[in-house]
This record gives structure tokens, sequence and C-alpha cells, in this order.
């Protein structure tokens, strides 16, 4: 059986960049070395009151079926990573976009793992290759979170960022693409990271609305250890499932959520900084959209080669992660 394998790559952003000291000059309680030297963070796009998770969407889809060189037509299977969508519940995202890229009547859906949700995206929708649901399938991670977070907290409003990118799978050669796919929950650390009000637990009230239980609520600090603890288990796990050592990595493609994080499990893999890609410097945490926005980033800037080997590894609220290995190229 052939491989599944990524032919095209592409990114989508809002078009406001806002800098750290941005958030001085809207009276906020900060500066700009207390977000760099705690979160790595220098920049930020933030999505304005006439762009939503779908716009982005869109842009990262156009891009990357022009890299693949695929038309609407070839595509038959949309899955799209967010919890942010336009609207709540329904129509899913995947739905929006399908519409507006003009694709035919196919299965289009969105999957819920937060900042995992590329990973779930992607292990998901190779899976359908598996079966011989699907011959080519746009996957998309996108979010909007900084329309979820209270302005006025210096500790959440200074992480997120606003984004898409995309990815268009197809078959490639044997021994090539996707080589390994875990996906990981662990529901007991959900109250570390959440969103309270708002859904069927809570919904909207104004109550809701004053004790602003409908923002991102986080325990910085039970991320991490989580956080950290999962990606080096999961990372370990798939490379030794197939052989491989942290030395075989061409490249390792984090969530970028904290530098701190990312540094971490760079330092206990043994790997050195030109195996690591990181650009949250530029976006912050654009959850569900980092790890394809960086994939498509690196690949712009000659990191990424055929036949290497790479790791997108996720992790979020639910708590969630996931790994995906895959070996560049193979393209038929």
């Amino acid at each position: 059986m052939s491989g599944v394998g990524i032919w095209g790559v592409g990114k989508g952003l809002p078009k406001e960049l806002v800098l750290n000291d941005d958030f001085i000059a809207r009276g906020l309680d900060t500066s700009d070395e207390w977000i760099r030297s705690r979160t790595g963070i220098q920049s930020r796009y933030i999505a304005g009151p006439d762009e939503a998770t779908s716009d982005l969407a869109y842009m990262a889809a156009c891009e990357a079926m022009a890299a693949a060189g695929v038309v609407p037509a070839e595509i038959d299977l949309i899955v799209v990573g967010t919890t942010s969508p336009d609207y709540l519940g329904f129509p899913s995202v995947a739905c929006i976009l399908q519409q507006r890229l003009g694709i035919r009547v196919v299965g289009a859906f969105d999957v819920a793992a937060a900042c995992s949700g590329f990973n779930v995206a992607m292990t998901t929708a190779t899976q359908y290759f598996v079966s011989g649901m699907a011959t080519c399938a746009l996957v998309v991670g996108a979010d909007c979170l900084s329309k979820y977070v209270d302005w006025t907290d210096r500790s959440i409003c200074v992480l997120f960022g606003d984004g898409a990118g995309a990815a268009i799978l197809k078959p490639v050669q044997s021994g090539y693409g996707v080589l390994y796919s875990r996906l990981y929950a662990d529901g007991s650390h959900a109250d570390i990271l959440n969103i309270q009000g708002g859904g069927s637990r809570q919904p909207f009230t104004k109550a809701v609305l004053d004790n602003k239980s409908h923002f991102i609520h986080m325990q910085g600090r039970a991320v991490f250890k989580v956080a950290v603890t999962a990606v080096l288990d999961a990372l370990q796990t798939a490379l030794t499932a197939i052989g491989r050592t942290p030395e075989d990595l061409a490249l390792f493609i984090p969530h970028q959520a904290n530098l701190r994080i990312v540094e971490y499990v760079r330092e206990k893999m043994g790997l050195t900084e030109a195996q690591c890609f990181t650009n949250l410097q530029q976006y912050g945490n654009t959850s569900a959209a980092s790890i394809p926005i960086a994939l498509c980033e690196a690949y712009a800037q000659g990191r990424i080669c055929d036949g290497d080997l790479i790791a997108l590894v996720g992790f979020g609220a639910g708590f969630t992660w996931g790994v995906n290995l895959i070996r560049w190229g193979g393209y038929s």
C-alpha cells in the first residue's frame, strides 16, 4: 500500500499585527520585557470584527491547494481542527469552507481538540485514506482565540494570536508520508485550561458575562507540567515505534505555545537548535493553527527537504496531545 503525504501547505493570517508594546498603549499593565521573558512572544496577528475563523481557513486552503496543484474538484474530504468556529455549534467551519471553495458534496467536518486540533485532523484524514474513503484531503488547523480572551487579563491576552494553516494530503510512495500517528487525551486535567461559560453546562446569562467565565482560563504552571511530560513521552514512543532516535529527526515542529516549554522539551530530547522550529515569537499561540503555520514557514525557508523525517507534536486543553511522524516527499 502507498503512503499518505503532504503535497502542499499554506497559511492565512488576519490583517492586524499587534506588538507587545501595543498592549501598553491599550492600557494593560505589562511591558515588552515582561511578555518576552515569560513567553518568548514578540508579536501576534489579531482578527478584526470582520474576520472569522473560516476567513483565515479559506486563505490557508487556497494557498495549500495552489502549492499542491490541486483544484476543488479533486478534493473528496475536508477536516478542520478548531475550537473557535464561526458559529456556536453549527454549521461547521468545514462546511463553510466547502461552500466557499466551490468543492462538491463530500465529507466535511470539524474536530475539536484545542491546540492539538491539527494533529487530530491529520490523523483522522489519514485513516480515510487507509480505509479507501479518500484520495485527496484538505486538512486545516484554524482558530481565533483572541475573541475568547479577557483583554484586561495580562496573563492570558498576550499569549494568543489568530491564524490558520492548511495541508493537502494525497498518496505518496511507500515509505514516505505519515509513518506514525497517535492521539492521546486525559480528561482528569480538564480544569487546568478551559472556557467554562457559554456551553450547555453554563449557557450565556448575565451572570456568565459578569463573572467572565466565557473567557479562557488557564493554570499556567499546571499546563507546563502536563505538557512537557506528555510531549516527551509521546515523541519518544513514536520514534521508538518506527525504530528511530531523536538524532534521526530533521525537524521537530511542536505546538507553539510558550518558548519555555519548547526549549525544555528540546533539551530533554537532546535535540539541537537546528532540529527544532519555532515561530511563536512572531505569531504567539495560534492554537490549532500553530503547527501547520510553522510547517508552512519551515518549508518556505528550506528547512524541510525530500526524505526528511519530521515530527509534529501538539498539546492543548482537554487535556489532549498527539504526534505525527512524517517522511517528507515520495511524490509519484
